[in-house]
């Protein structure tokens, strides 16, 4: 099981089963918050969809390309960061993530990312790891440039969210620009 602690009070763990019920309570519980930035919110409206998700993040997870941990912070399940296919080949991925509505503004996120960054550069001997935020989406932008990540560009009409287009920041980091970093 992969657990990492973030702070006394925070520590990611990768979904289970059994947190299919909070999963989907959390995505219940700020559905106009998330929709303005991700896809699959209308598509998630039973604990049922929060399991089909979380199994498909086990079996990634078990092939070893990749999880989604939840990031829980006293004791409440607080967001997701999903570790994308990892291609070994080419040492590169990237990264998603998502915060509950009120656990945001507390270094949640950076914490979980500066984690996950860690794991992949030094455990996995990952070359590359990017994130792509939605232009717009300030917060979620603000995680990738807080932690030192060149803005490489931008893709336009990257990605279709509900009625229309948005565009994406691409943020890369390199092993030997994080290591700087530290």
């Amino acid at each position: 099981m992969f657990i990492h602690r973030l702070e006394e009070h925070s520590w990611l763990k990768l979904l289970t089963m059994e947190d299919a019920e909070s999963l989907f309570a959390l995505i219940d519980s700020c559905r106009p918050h998330l929709r303005q930035w991700l896809p699959w919110v209308d598509s998630t409206q039973t604990a049922a969809d929060s399991k089909t998700f979380i199994f498909q993040g086990l079996q990634k997870f078990a092939a070893g390309n990749g999880f989604e941990a939840g990031i829980w912070h006293r004791g409440q399940l607080a967001g997701v960061i999903g570790i994308h296919y990892m291609d070994r080949v080419n040492r590169k991925t990237s990264i998603g993530y998502w915060l509950g509505e009120s656990f945001q503004g507390i270094g949640l996120m950076t914490k979980a990312c500066k984690a996950c960054i860690d794991y992949l550069f030094v455990e996995q001997g990952m070359n590359r790891v990017e994130i792509r935020c939605a232009t717009e989406n300030r917060r979620s932008r603000a995680i990738p440039e807080r932690l030192g990540f060149t803005n490489e560009g931008t893709i336009r009409d990257a990605e279709w969210l509900y009625d229309h287009f948005v565009d994406h920041v691409v943020y890369g980091m390199l092993a030997r620009e994080w290591k700087k970093c530290e």
